[in-house]
Protein backbone atom coordinates (compact mmCIF):
# COMPACT_ATOMS: atom_id res chain seq x y z
CA UNK A 1 0.00 0.00 0.00
CA UNK A 2 2.82 2.50 0.92
CA UNK A 3 4.49 1.57 -2.21
CA UNK A 4 1.16 2.43 -4.08
CA UNK A 5 1.63 5.87 -2.71
CA UNK A 6 4.38 7.08 -3.29
CA UNK A 7 4.21 5.97 -7.17
CA UNK A 8 0.90 7.26 -7.41
CA UNK A 9 2.69 11.01 -5.61
CA UNK A 10 5.09 10.22 -8.53
CA UNK A 11 2.30 9.97 -11.08
CA UNK A 12 1.09 13.27 -9.66
CA UNK A 13 4.19 14.80 -9.75
CA UNK A 14 4.93 13.97 -13.40
CA UNK A 15 1.74 15.36 -14.49
CA UNK A 16 2.44 18.75 -12.66
CA UNK A 17 6.26 18.76 -14.06
CA UNK A 18 5.42 20.62 -16.91
CA UNK A 19 2.94 23.42 -15.46
CA UNK A 20 5.63 23.72 -12.90
CA UNK A 21 8.03 24.28 -15.41
CA UNK A 22 6.29 26.88 -17.54
CA UNK A 23 5.32 28.42 -13.85
CA UNK A 24 8.88 28.83 -12.91
CA UNK A 25 10.09 29.52 -16.36
CA UNK A 26 7.69 32.90 -17.25
CA UNK A 27 6.76 33.90 -13.62
CA UNK A 28 9.31 33.21 -11.22
CA UNK A 29 12.23 33.54 -13.52
CA UNK A 30 12.23 36.72 -14.86
CA UNK A 31 11.76 38.22 -11.41
CA UNK A 32 15.58 38.03 -10.18
CA UNK A 33 15.98 38.50 -13.98
CA UNK A 34 15.10 42.25 -13.95
CA UNK A 35 16.65 42.72 -10.62
CA UNK A 36 19.76 41.81 -12.32
CA UNK A 37 19.67 43.65 -15.04
CA UNK A 38 18.39 46.77 -13.66
CA UNK A 39 22.51 47.21 -12.52
CA UNK A 40 23.09 47.10 -16.09
CA UNK A 41 22.95 49.30 -19.37
CA UNK A 42 21.24 47.27 -21.68
CA UNK A 43 19.94 47.87 -25.07
CA UNK A 44 18.62 44.58 -25.10
CA UNK A 45 21.26 43.56 -28.17
CA UNK A 46 24.41 43.26 -26.82
CA UNK A 47 25.63 42.11 -23.14
CA UNK A 48 25.24 45.68 -21.57
CA UNK A 49 27.53 47.77 -19.50
CA UNK A 50 27.52 47.26 -15.45
CA UNK A 51 26.66 51.15 -14.07
CA UNK A 52 25.87 50.14 -10.85
CA UNK A 53 22.81 51.88 -8.99
CA UNK A 54 22.46 54.33 -11.94
CA UNK A 55 18.98 53.22 -13.03
CA UNK A 56 17.36 53.01 -9.70
CA UNK A 57 18.84 56.71 -9.60
CA UNK A 58 17.32 57.80 -12.61
CA UNK A 59 14.23 56.22 -11.53
CA UNK A 60 14.21 57.69 -7.55
CA UNK A 61 14.61 60.88 -10.03
CA UNK A 62 11.97 60.63 -12.55
CA UNK A 63 8.94 62.54 -12.69
CA UNK A 64 7.06 60.27 -15.00
CA UNK A 65 7.49 57.51 -13.30
CA UNK A 66 6.08 58.55 -9.87
CA UNK A 67 3.32 60.07 -11.74
CA UNK A 68 2.37 56.57 -13.36
CA UNK A 69 2.56 54.97 -9.75
CA UNK A 70 0.40 57.64 -8.67
CA UNK A 71 -2.04 56.83 -11.61
CA UNK A 72 -1.82 53.30 -10.59
CA UNK A 73 -2.87 53.66 -7.07
CA UNK A 74 -5.56 55.70 -8.23
CA UNK A 75 -6.67 52.67 -10.29
CA UNK A 76 -6.33 50.58 -7.57
CA UNK A 77 -8.84 52.62 -5.32
CA UNK A 78 -11.55 53.09 -7.74
CA UNK A 79 -11.29 49.47 -9.02
CA UNK A 80 -11.92 48.52 -5.24
CA UNK A 81 -14.72 51.11 -4.77
CA UNK A 82 -16.61 49.66 -8.28
CA UNK A 83 -14.92 46.28 -8.96
CA UNK A 84 -15.85 44.56 -5.43
CA UNK A 85 -18.97 46.36 -4.52
CA UNK A 86 -20.88 46.10 -8.19
CA UNK A 87 -19.43 42.59 -8.35
CA UNK A 88 -21.06 41.92 -4.88
CA UNK A 89 -24.34 43.54 -5.40
CA UNK A 90 -24.68 42.04 -8.90
CA UNK A 91 -23.95 38.21 -7.30
CA UNK A 92 -26.70 38.63 -4.62
CA UNK A 93 -29.12 39.90 -7.38
CA UNK A 94 -28.52 36.80 -9.74
CA UNK A 95 -28.41 34.01 -7.02
CA UNK A 96 -31.60 34.58 -5.58
CA UNK A 97 -34.98 33.27 -7.78
CA UNK A 98 -35.41 35.91 -9.49
CA UNK A 99 -37.00 35.36 -13.49
CA UNK A 100 -34.27 35.62 -16.06
CA UNK A 101 -31.61 35.45 -14.05
CA UNK A 102 -29.40 32.73 -16.07
CA UNK A 103 -30.17 35.00 -19.52
CA UNK A 104 -28.72 37.93 -17.28
CA UNK A 105 -25.64 35.76 -16.33
CA UNK A 106 -24.70 35.22 -19.61
CA UNK A 107 -25.05 39.04 -20.80
CA UNK A 108 -23.46 40.36 -17.82
CA UNK A 109 -19.99 37.62 -18.75
CA UNK A 110 -19.66 38.68 -21.74
CA UNK A 111 -17.00 41.69 -21.71
CA UNK A 112 -14.89 38.89 -19.53
CA UNK A 113 -15.02 36.94 -22.41
CA UNK A 114 -13.98 39.91 -25.09
CA UNK A 115 -9.97 40.26 -25.07
CA UNK A 116 -8.44 43.51 -23.80
CA UNK A 117 -7.49 44.90 -26.56
CA UNK A 118 -11.09 44.47 -28.46
CA UNK A 119 -12.39 46.37 -25.47
CA UNK A 120 -10.20 49.12 -25.79
CA UNK A 121 -10.95 49.71 -29.52
CA UNK A 122 -14.61 49.93 -28.11
CA UNK A 123 -14.66 51.90 -25.79
CA UNK A 124 -12.41 54.04 -28.22
CA UNK A 125 -15.41 54.32 -30.59
CA UNK A 126 -17.63 54.99 -27.76
CA UNK A 127 -15.69 58.17 -26.63
CA UNK A 128 -14.48 59.26 -30.29
CA UNK A 129 -15.76 63.04 -29.72
CA UNK A 130 -17.67 63.49 -33.44
CA UNK A 131 -18.85 59.92 -33.87
CA UNK A 132 -19.15 58.12 -29.98
CA UNK A 133 -21.93 56.76 -29.46
CA UNK A 134 -21.62 59.04 -25.47
CA UNK A 135 -21.38 62.01 -26.96
CA UNK A 136 -24.24 61.50 -29.63
CA UNK A 137 -25.98 60.65 -27.14
CA UNK A 138 -25.12 63.84 -25.05
CA UNK A 139 -26.17 65.74 -28.13
CA UNK A 140 -29.75 64.00 -28.83
CA UNK A 141 -31.04 64.79 -25.82
CA UNK A 142 -29.99 68.37 -25.73
CA UNK A 143 -26.89 68.26 -23.20
CA UNK A 144 -24.19 69.53 -25.54
CA UNK A 145 -22.05 70.65 -22.95
CA UNK A 146 -21.24 66.89 -21.70
CA UNK A 147 -20.16 65.96 -25.40
CA UNK A 148 -16.16 65.78 -24.57
CA UNK A 149 -12.95 64.60 -25.89
CA UNK A 150 -13.10 61.71 -23.21
CA UNK A 151 -9.72 60.08 -24.40
CA UNK A 152 -7.58 63.54 -25.34
CA UNK A 153 -8.85 65.70 -22.42
CA UNK A 154 -5.68 65.06 -19.71
CA UNK A 155 -8.06 65.76 -16.61
CA UNK A 156 -10.29 63.56 -18.52
CA UNK A 157 -8.78 60.35 -19.79
CA UNK A 158 -7.21 58.71 -17.13
CA UNK A 159 -11.38 58.50 -15.70
CA UNK A 160 -12.26 57.12 -19.01
CA UNK A 161 -9.82 54.18 -18.46
CA UNK A 162 -11.20 53.49 -15.44
CA UNK A 163 -14.69 53.01 -16.38
CA UNK A 164 -13.78 50.62 -19.55
CA UNK A 165 -11.32 48.57 -16.91
CA UNK A 166 -14.05 48.21 -14.31
CA UNK A 167 -16.38 47.43 -17.08
CA UNK A 168 -14.41 44.32 -18.53
CA UNK A 169 -13.62 43.61 -15.21
CA UNK A 170 -17.06 43.56 -12.84
CA UNK A 171 -18.40 40.14 -14.57
CA UNK A 172 -15.39 38.20 -13.15
CA UNK A 173 -16.03 39.82 -9.66
CA UNK A 174 -19.46 39.14 -10.02
CA UNK A 175 -19.12 35.40 -11.26
CA UNK A 176 -16.16 34.44 -7.75
CA UNK A 177 -18.79 36.35 -5.53
CA UNK A 178 -21.88 33.65 -7.00
CA UNK A 179 -19.50 31.30 -6.24
CA UNK A 180 -18.91 32.13 -2.75
CA UNK A 181 -22.53 32.43 -2.05
CA UNK A 182 -23.93 28.91 -3.78
CA UNK A 183 -21.54 27.30 -0.68
CA UNK A 184 -23.92 29.07 2.02
CA UNK A 185 -26.08 26.38 3.70
CA UNK A 186 -29.63 27.67 2.39
CA UNK A 187 -30.56 26.94 5.84
CA UNK A 188 -29.07 29.94 7.08
CA UNK A 189 -31.22 32.27 4.93
CA UNK A 190 -34.58 30.05 5.68
CA UNK A 191 -33.90 30.53 9.30
CA UNK A 192 -33.34 34.56 9.02
CA UNK A 193 -36.56 34.52 6.57
CA UNK A 194 -38.55 32.82 9.32
CA UNK A 195 -37.25 35.44 12.34
CA UNK A 196 -38.88 38.60 9.88
CA UNK A 197 -35.43 39.81 8.04
CA UNK A 198 -35.42 42.12 5.69
CA UNK A 199 -33.03 41.07 2.37
CA UNK A 200 -31.00 43.99 3.01
CA UNK A 201 -30.33 42.44 6.59
CA UNK A 202 -29.81 38.71 5.42
CA UNK A 203 -27.53 40.07 2.81
CA UNK A 204 -25.65 42.21 4.94
CA UNK A 205 -25.48 40.10 8.31
CA UNK A 206 -25.30 36.65 6.57
CA UNK A 207 -24.00 36.75 3.18
CA UNK A 208 -20.84 39.27 3.63
CA UNK A 209 -19.39 37.82 7.26
CA UNK A 210 -19.59 34.27 5.09
CA UNK A 211 -17.96 35.78 2.10
CA UNK A 212 -14.98 37.48 3.80
CA UNK A 213 -12.38 35.17 2.73
CA UNK A 214 -13.67 35.59 -0.77
CA UNK A 215 -14.34 39.31 -0.63
CA UNK A 216 -10.31 39.44 0.88
CA UNK A 217 -9.41 37.51 -1.84
CA UNK A 218 -11.60 39.06 -4.53
CA UNK A 219 -9.38 42.23 -3.68
CA UNK A 220 -6.36 41.25 -3.64
CA UNK A 221 -6.76 39.93 -7.36
CA UNK A 222 -8.35 43.89 -7.68
CA UNK A 223 -5.04 45.21 -5.92
CA UNK A 224 -2.75 43.09 -8.00
CA UNK A 225 -4.44 43.21 -11.47
CA UNK A 226 -4.31 47.12 -11.48
CA UNK A 227 -0.89 47.49 -10.32
CA UNK A 228 -0.38 45.24 -13.06
CA UNK A 229 -2.54 46.38 -15.72
CA UNK A 230 -1.39 47.01 -19.28
CA UNK A 231 -3.25 45.83 -22.50
CA UNK A 232 -6.47 47.98 -22.16
CA UNK A 233 -4.52 51.11 -21.08
CA UNK A 234 -1.67 51.03 -23.77
CA UNK A 235 -4.47 50.07 -26.26
CA UNK A 236 -7.16 52.62 -25.21
CA UNK A 237 -4.65 55.59 -24.46
CA UNK A 238 -1.23 54.64 -24.62
CA UNK A 239 -0.42 56.35 -21.48
CA UNK A 240 -1.54 60.11 -22.94
CA UNK A 241 -2.03 62.39 -23.32
CA UNK A 242 0.80 64.01 -21.73
CA UNK A 243 1.41 60.75 -19.66
CA UNK A 244 -1.83 61.35 -18.11
CA UNK A 245 -3.00 57.54 -18.43
CA UNK A 246 0.02 56.66 -17.51
CA UNK A 247 0.73 53.48 -15.30
CA UNK A 248 3.75 51.67 -14.49
CA UNK A 249 3.47 49.11 -16.64
CA UNK A 250 3.03 51.25 -20.11
CA UNK A 251 6.07 52.98 -19.02
CA UNK A 252 7.70 50.17 -18.59
CA UNK A 253 6.99 49.24 -21.77
CA UNK A 254 8.17 52.62 -23.48
CA UNK A 255 11.39 52.63 -21.84
CA UNK A 256 12.04 48.84 -22.51
CA UNK A 257 10.61 48.13 -25.89
CA UNK A 258 10.41 51.63 -27.69
CA UNK A 259 13.49 53.50 -26.74
CA UNK A 260 15.12 50.22 -25.95
CA UNK A 261 16.31 51.02 -22.93
CA UNK A 262 15.88 47.65 -21.35
CA UNK A 263 18.24 48.18 -18.26
CA UNK A 264 15.86 51.42 -17.15
CA UNK A 265 12.59 49.45 -18.11
CA UNK A 266 13.80 46.03 -16.02
CA UNK A 267 14.30 48.88 -13.00
CA UNK A 268 10.86 49.87 -13.63
CA UNK A 269 9.20 46.40 -13.90
CA UNK A 270 11.10 45.26 -10.65
CA UNK A 271 9.89 48.07 -8.54
CA UNK A 272 6.70 47.04 -10.25
CA UNK A 273 6.93 43.77 -8.66
CA UNK A 274 8.28 45.18 -5.11
CA UNK A 275 5.07 47.30 -4.82
CA UNK A 276 2.86 44.75 -5.72
CA UNK A 277 4.39 42.60 -3.31
CA UNK A 278 4.43 44.70 -0.48
CA UNK A 279 0.87 46.71 -0.78
CA UNK A 280 -0.70 42.72 -1.14
CA UNK A 281 0.72 41.37 1.86
CA UNK A 282 -0.05 44.88 3.80
CA UNK A 283 -3.54 44.54 2.50
CA UNK A 284 -3.70 40.42 3.66
CA UNK A 285 -2.04 41.96 7.04
CA UNK A 286 -4.70 44.54 7.48
CA UNK A 287 -7.49 42.62 6.81
CA UNK A 288 -6.76 39.54 8.55
CA UNK A 289 -6.07 41.56 11.76
CA UNK A 290 -9.52 42.65 10.87
CA UNK A 291 -11.17 39.32 10.66
CA UNK A 292 -9.75 38.59 13.89
CA UNK A 293 -10.79 41.24 16.22
CA UNK A 294 -13.98 41.93 14.61
CA UNK A 295 -14.78 37.55 15.04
Amino acid sequence: MKAFIHSRRFVIFLFLLPAAFFCILYLVAPIPISAYYSFFDWRGLNQGRFIGWENWKRLINDRVFWLSVKNNFKLVFFSLITQIPIGLILAALLSSKIKGSRLFKVIFFIPMLISSVAVAFLWRYMYDPYFGLINNFFRLIGLDRFALDWLGDPGLAFYSVVVATCWQYIPLYMIIFMAGITSIPEELYEAAKIDGATSFQTFWRITIPLLWPTIVNAAVLVIVGSLKYFALIFALTGGGPNHASEVMATYMYVKAFTEMRMGYGSTISFSLFMIAFTVSVFFLYITNLRKNSRW
